[in-house]
């Protein structure tokens, strides 16, 4: 049986595009878990953020990563903050782990044209907001089993390097 790759990093690494790329590359279904929980809320994550706070957002998004991991083979982008619950930590590490990694600076240039569908980048400054929130997460993303930057790395490129590591 294949085992689950799951992606996880900081958001704008582009989990969901190198996700879908290698999915595509090893002929695996692709589940982008952000999108899975808007689905079944029928409300975007900013909203269920706004609405219903972290807390409530955090208990879908343990219930979306059960569903998928209830699905063996596939490729799911995790959400930036699913690791934070070490209940999660140990559930993926049953599939592969790999962790996307991107430059401070680089973030912030991805981010700063999205900021406002991101409840956690909200107010102050942004490379500071990231910067924190790199700092707070660093433990969650080092449990991987390896790392891939998309700094330099095109999405197909990303999804290349890890395909090939895929036994």
């Amino acid at each position: 049986m294949r085992q689950t790759i799951y992606l996880t990093g900081f958001m704008g690494v582009g989990k969901s595009v190198v996700g879908k790329e290698l999915g595509r590359l090893l002929r695996r279904p692709f589940i982008d878990l952000d999108l899975s929980i808007e689905r079944a809320a029928g409300s975007s994550v900013a909203s269920l953020f706004a609405r219903r706070g972290e807390e409530a957002f955090r208990k879908l998004e343990r219930k979306a990563l059960l569903r998928a991991a209830k699905r063996p083979g596939v490729v799911v982008a995790l959400g930036g903050g699913t690791l934070l619950d070490p209940k999660n930590r140990v559930l993926v590490k049953k599939g592969y782990l790999v962790s996307l990694s991107c430059s401070r600076a680089e973030l912030v240039r991805r981010l700063g044209p999205k900021r406002a569908s991101r409840p956690l980048l909200a107010g102050g400054s942004l490379s500071a907001k990231v910067g924190k929130l790199l700092i707070e997460r660093r433990e969650a993303y080092s449990g991987a089993d390896w790392s891939v930057s998309t700094t330099v790395n095109s999405p197909l490129t990303a999804a290349q390097l890890i395909a090939r590591r895929i036994p």
